[in-house]
């Protein structure tokens, strides 16, 4: 762990334990994700639970990258976070709009099924009010707890997104801060400390990717299209940016980060011809982006042992 997560770790261990809230030491947290995960040895079935930075086309982006035999349902909401998936008398927000789709299942249904080979877990944002609000942890360990009651096999990951483009202490302070501080140093120590979750819960580093990709395309000076961060988020007819909501092309570096997770296999180097949700196709990327991206991708994935492949030191 580099030396600044070791300190964001320190006060979130010192957060918690003023809150008396049992959690692990970096140490023991670190010790969990020791021996990667074996690839899967066949396509598997995806369970996404989570809102709208899971959205339905990056599942069917994931889809169009794995290939054959690849299956996903999901359960999704507005802004919605772990708890009201669970809980019944907590509200999804945006229930009946986000889930009007084919590829909808009822997330308690589909979990206790057995059925899924990967659960990911998409928690709300901002991520410090999901934490102090939500009891994000508590969330995480049920859902695992549940997935892997129902199949010890089941390999259950945690989405980790990011916030606001626009953030005051800056966007790219916080991704390169909260890794540590929140997404291991409460929702893993604190979800994980009982020991009772069935193995790990391991880590999408989405963030930590599109941080890895904007920092090199701007000291390039742009790649392609991808001239800056904000190309990364959504743009409207107005011209308007939206500050945390996901481009067409976003949603495929997150795409192509779920792929190298799950599979255990650097994405497509080369531009694919991948359809959206709404029928259209993803712009074209040329060949130079395509294989950034990639690079990015995999050198994230496999310095980063959390997300369970094999990793390879750059």
């Amino acid at each position: 762990m580099k030396p600044t997560h070791l300190l964001n770790y320190g006060l979130a261990l010192f957060l918690s334990a003023c809150g008396w809230q049992k959690s692990l030491d970096p140490q023991a947290l670190e010790q969990l994700y020791a021996t990667p995960l074996p690839s899967p040895e066949k396509p598997l079935r995806v369970f996404h639970i989570g809102h709208s930075l899971v959205n339905k086309d990056i599942p069917m982006m994931l889809e169009q990258l794995a290939g054959p035999g690849h299956d996903h349902r999901s359960q999704l909401g507005w802004g919605a976070s772990l708890k009201s998936h669970w809980e019944p008398e907590v509200p999804v927000n945006g229930f009946e709009v986000e889930n009007a789709h084919p590829r909808y299942q009822d997330a308690r249904q589909a979990v206790d099924s057995g059925q899924f080979d990967v659960l990911v877990l998409t928690e709300s944002v901002e991520i410090k009010d999901a934490i102090r609000y939500h009891k994000s942890p508590k969330y995480i360990r049920q859902w695992a707890r549940a997935a892997r009651a129902a199949n010890p096999q089941s390999r259950v990951y945690l989405y980790e997104t990011w916030h606001e483009l626009n953030d005051p202490k800056g966007w790219l302070k916080r991704l390169d801060e909260d890794l540590g501080l929140y997404w291991e140093g409460v929702l893993l120590a604190q979800g994980l400390a009982h020991g009772d979750t069935g193995g790990p819960v391991y880590v999408i580093p989405a963030g930590q990717v599109m941080a890895r990709l904007v920092r090199e395309v701007e000291a390039r000076g742009g790649v392609d299209r991808l001239r800056s961060r904000e190309d990364l988020f959504y743009l409207n007819d107005k011209g308007e940016r939206d500050m945390i909501h996901l481009s067409a092309l976003g949603n495929y570096l997150v795409a192509m980060n779920h792929y190298a997770v799950l599979s255990h296999h650097p994405p497509p180097a080369e531009p694919l011809d991948i359809r959206l949700v709404d029928g259209t196709q993803l712009p074209h990327i040329s060949p130079e982006l395509a294989r950034l991206m990639s690079e990015v991708v995999w050198s994230v994935v496999t310095n980063y042992p959390k997300t369970g492949v094999a990793q390879i030191k750059s």
